[in-house]
């Protein structure tokens, strides 16, 4: 197998060459773990400082370890996490020793911070840019459609993050198409995060305990995508107690169990939630309805033990599946599939490492039987991912990440199988197989007290592999010649280098200035003909004629904290994307039963800048955030619009977004969300012609029309039922309206011949929702 990391030697080199200073006499390492004493829950960020020694802490890492190396001295370790009751511990340091932390849940900021659980302090002094982490629990009260909390729709709220359109999951970041956002789920790549054709996204809200979306300068470790990544972390279950929590909707209802397996030695996690509207279509008098199919389901499981103080192991798991179906003529199945086995390692204070395992599937399914007509559409994109990561801290200013993984992936782009009497022709299995590989190096430094710095470079490489059957097309997309490989054969490998790279300055106490820049490589690609992304895309992978797809972004930023409480904070950050080997097609391509769709592909580059504002309030009995995005994304291609810059599907030039929460008193809270934006880039036909009887309509330049402006208003209410002493049952009432103004924004638009003159052609208009109320059950135990 072809697996090279040639960092991993630069990397072991550095962590001896860095452990030096460590080891110096007089100097000892604390190290442990944070957690929620309520639940064993690990509290990844929580901010560990010496009060006696300014300017020296840490945070937390994903898993709640922490490590400080400090001079031997009686000190006071201080350890806090936002809606947390701060913890002091006295520590006399004169050899190293283990600092285990478990926060109660309370203090002043649990009744005040409901919108965010991010430190405003991180986020002036870390270098890192175009980042935001979302507690779950402080986003129950944003009002969504049907009342189902979505992590996916309330990202899109966030400046620089748009949705795909109405009635889509997807979303675009920073110019960026839907599949150039990695979507991790427990380090398992999500490769379609949408139920019902968009209506709702894949993650159940009960499962997940925080997400983290990186927009710009990602870290080194995360790779194979141009625009953000999106880090969700499930939940580790109680390890203190059985907990039980759900909910009963319009449309859905979902029910979470998590408890021990040995108390404060390991846990798990269990939860499941589905739709019933196909219990109401078998209601109906219509024997078509009654056989008709409309649902889906999902499944989280995860479980965790802790062996010793140096070792823990986890075991987390997705499964979900839609299903669609009129009568017995048409089905249609989508779904996920996730797994992800890791252990957790201490090889002494300050090195820690995580060795992860990884699954991931995603494929759809049509039938059709019409007409003597049976056929099935089958693709499918699978993927094992062997994955090690390794951190390192030579010091209280420095960290130092190195690693590398190597997926292997399966794809079937579509593969149709028929009847022999169907007068369908079926086509040969044309599933694709490579290797990607990758390994990196990535280091935090405080170089001041106000200067920090995170460098990085990852060595990625795709390597294409046999059997398979490719083709070489000229200028017009023609075959010319197309060769058989055989199997484990390496066929063609790129290879590149994406430098990292981050600074912030600390002005004073409030404020801080950034830059960044990063490379991104993706060798994975989506088609798709929609402005939405579907569950019908296409996946292809980089190969001879589809070059690894590039993106060099720089940004800078100013941040600030407002008022003595620090509850408001200011974010402003510009950046420019360069993109190189786009993807598009030639005038006329469908890619529904195009199964050589590389003859139909052109290539080219990109550009998409622009500057986004963001103020947040964070306490109080008011909070929320007002987001606005002034942007461009551009496309070129020499066979399209004379080769010069239009418009992409997804530039929108103004988006805005406002959200607030108002918690009346214990029982009431009041949300509403409102948001405006340009309508996409699209392309009308400017004209019509005849060909024999066939009326045919022209079309102008590519995207150089829009649809009409987006607009809608969400109003939300929440009941808490008062908390009786000694019960565990908790309930409340989760209520709301979606688009509350009634507006009826444009889904689609349609060109057809007016009924009353056919001379003449009308625009027709669809929207899907006018306004929507919903009420939503919620309980625990």
């Amino acid at each position: 197998m072809y697996l090279r990391f040639p960092l991993l030697g630069l990397c072991l080199l550095l962590l001896l060459l860095g452990s030096g200073p460590a080891r110096a006499q007089g100097r000892v390492t604390l190290s442990g773990t944070v957690k929620d004493a309520s639940s064993g829950e690990n509290l990844s960020g929580a901010t560990i400082r010496v009060v006696e020694l300014p300017g020296v802490g840490t945070g937390a890492n994903a898993y709640g370890f922490f490590t400080l190396t400090v001079p031997a001295g009686t000190y006071t370790v201080e350890v806090s996490f936002v809606g947390f009751s701060t913890q002091k511990r006295s520590v006399t340091a004169t050899a190293s020793q283990r600092l285990d932390f478990k926060l109660a849940p309370g203090g002043s900021e649990l009744t005040e911070v409901v919108v965010t659980a991010r430190s405003t302090d991180a986020g002036i002094s870390k270098a890192q840019m175009g980042v935001e982490t979302i507690d779950l629990k402080q986003i129950a009260k944003v009002p969504v459609l049907f009342g189902e909390k979505d992590v996916i729709k309330t990202l899109t709220l966030l400046p620089g993050i748009k949705s795909a359109g109405e009635g889509s999951s997807g979303f675009t970041v920073r110019g960026g198409a839907v599949d150039q956002n990695l979507i991790l789920l427990d380090e398992a790549p999500v490769y379609n995060a949408s139920h019902l054709l968009g209506f709702f996204s894949t993650f159940n809200s009960d499962a997940i305990k925080d997400l983290t979306v990186y927009k710009g300068g990602m870290p080194a470790q995360y790779g194979g995508r141009l625009s953000s990544v999106v880090d969700i972390k499930m939940k580790d279950g109680n390890n203190q107690q059985l907990h039980g929590s759900g909910g009963i909707g319009l449309i859905a209802s979902r029910l979470a169990l998590e408890g021990p397996i040995i108390k404060d030695k390991g846990s798990f996690l269990v939860t499941a939630r589905r739709t019933y509207a196909d219990i109401f279509l078998k209601l109906s008098s219509n024997p078509t309805t009654r056989q008709s199919s409309l649902y889906f389901y999902d499944l989280n499981a995860k479980a965790n033990y802790v062996l010793n103080e140096r070792n823990r192991v986890f075991f987390s798991g997705y499964l979900g599946r839609d299903a669609l179906g009129f009568s017995n003529t048409f089905g249609q199945t989508y779904g996920n599939q996730t797994g992800t086995l890791r252990w957790n390692h201490l090889f002494t204070d300050r090195i820690f490492s995580n060795t992860s395992l990884i699954f991931s599937k995603y494929d759809y399914q049509i039938k059709i039987s019409s007409n003597d007509r049976n056929f099935s559409i089958d693709s499918k994109i699978q993927d094992w991912n062997l994955k090690q990561d390794f951190e390192f801290y030579p010091s209280s200013a420095q960290t130092l990440r190195f690693g590398g993984q190597a997926i292997y992936h399966t794809i079937t782009p579509g593969h149709v199988t028929a009847d022999a009497s169907s007068g369908i022709n079926a086509t040969a299995d044309k599933t694709n197989y490579s290797l990607e590989t990758a390994a990196y190096v990535s280091h935090d430094w405080q170089a001041a007290p106000r200067l920090n710095f995170t460098t990085g470079l990852r060595l990625s490489a795709f390597s294409l592999l046999g059997p398979g059957t490719y083709s070489s097309y000229d200028a017009a997309g023609n075959v010319l010649a197309a060769t058989d490989y055989a199997r484990n054969k390496f066929l063609k490998t790129y290879v590149k280098l994406e430098p990292r790279f981050a600074a912030s300055l600390q002005l004073n106490e409030a404020s801080s200035v950034k830059a960044s820049y990063a490379r991104n490589v993706q060798n994975l690609h989506l088609l798709s003909n929609a402005n939405a992304s579907s569950p019908t895309d296409l996946y292809i992978p980089t190969s001879f004629n589809v070059k690894p797809e590039v993106a060099d972004q720089v940004s800078a930023g100013y941040y600030r904290t407002l008022g003595a409480k620090k509850g408001y904070s200011m974010t402003v950050e510009a950046y420019y994307k360069d993109l190189q080997n786009q993807l598009d097609y030639r005038d006329g391509t469908q890619l529904q039963g195009n199964f050589d769709v590389e003859a139909s592909l052109l290539y080219g580059t990109g550009r998409a800048y622009g500057i986004e504002f963001l103020v947040r309030k964070d306490v109080g009995r008011l909070s929320g955030w007002l987001g606005y995005t002034l942007s461009r994304s551009e496309r070129k291609f020499t066979e399209i619009n004379q080769g010069v810059y239009f418009p992409s599907r997804q530039d929108r030039t103004h988006d805005l977004s406002v959200v607030a929460i108002y918690q009346l008193n214990p029982k009431w809270s009041f949300s509403g969300t409102f948001v405006t934006s340009t309508g996409n880039a699209v392309t009308f036909p400017v004209g019509k012609y005849q060909i024999g009887n066939q009326i045919v309509s022209y079309f102008g330049r590519r995207n150089a029309d829009r649809m009409p402006y987006y607009q809608r208003l969400d109003l939300g209410a929440t009941y808490e039922k008062p908390h009786q002493e000694g019960h565990r049952f908790h309930s409340s009432w989760t209520f709301s309206v979606y688009n509350a103004l009634g507006r009826e924004n444009a889904y689609s638009i349609r060109f057809e011949a007016d009924p009353n003159d056919p001379s003449r052609t009308r625009a027709v208009q669809t929207a899907l929702f006018k306004f929507i109320p919903s009420a939503t059950y919620n309980f625990s135990f």
